[in-house]
């Protein structure tokens, strides 16, 4: 699936840089009675294509589209799907994809870091925050009374995660279910932090993106750049 999504979105994308040259005319702004209806999803084979454009568009998420943009995307896309005649060289501006797709992550992560940096120097202040060299944050919420885990050892968690505006991205919490996974394979924020945390205890991590998913990001949940925020609770170690 993931080598068929990256098929799709090498040939849909390239197309999108028909988007370079000025259209002849401009197009008309569409009336609200011109308006598409929204499709229904009525079979399973309706819902299936449905989630394939799902699939491509999360791939597209580290391209950060306008809605102006993602008409040439589309445009592209029909194209390709349908057969016609390219408007422009695939061997001539598929290469131009990465450095594209990384000058705009760059810039998107950018304007994270400054979002961020207020943030995380009013959490830095917090009374009983710490702020560790490797830039996490850790401010102790419960007390544990058991062991602290190391680095090698699998943890069982409930955890709350939210970006510096207060939006949920991810929650065990939330899911009724906690979280099993080994310290050494989540992001190095984690790995740090949850290490100072007690079995038993509770603890906010502050997590700039150095820490967390870089100025990649996890499209299209987190934004490249982001700090992220848990609230952890350390339930087991699990040996």
């Amino acid at each position: 699936m993931t080598t068929l999504i990256a098929v799709f979105l090498f040939a849909f994308s390239t197309a999108a840089w028909v988007g370079d040259a000025p259209a002849a005319q401009p197009a008309a702004a569409p009336s609200p009675k011109a308006a598409a209806p929204k499709a229904a999803l009525g079979t399973e084979e309706e819902k299936v294509l449905y989630a394939l454009g799902l699939a491509v568009g999360r791939n597209l998420g580290t391209f950060s589209l306008t809605p102006a943009e993602m008409k040439f995307v589309e445009m592209g896309l029909r194209d390709s799907a349908l057969g016609k005649e390219p408007k422009v060289e695939l061997q001539v501006y598929g290469p131009k994809l990465e450095d594209f797709q990384k000058a705009r992550m760059g810039k998107k992560a950018e304007k994270e870091k400054s979002k961020a940096k207020g943030f995380l120097e009013k959490a830095a202040k917090e009374p009983g925050a710490v702020a560790l060299p490797s830039g996490v944050i850790y401010k102790e919420i419960k007390a544990g009374m058991g062991d602290s885990p190391k680095a090698t050892d699998k943890v069982k968690v409930h955890y709350h995660g939210t970006l510096v505006d207060g939006k949920v991205f991810d929650s065990s919490v939330q899911r009724g279910e906690p979280a099993e996974f080994p310290l050494n394979g989540v992001i190095p924020c984690w790995t740090e932090g949850v290490q100072k945390i007690k079995v038993g205890g509770k603890a906010k991590l502050v997590c700039p993106s150095s820490v967390a998913y870089g100025d990649r990001g996890a499209p299209p949940v987190i934004p490249g750049g982001a700090t992220l925020v848990f609230e952890v609770e350390l339930l087991e170690i699990l040996k």
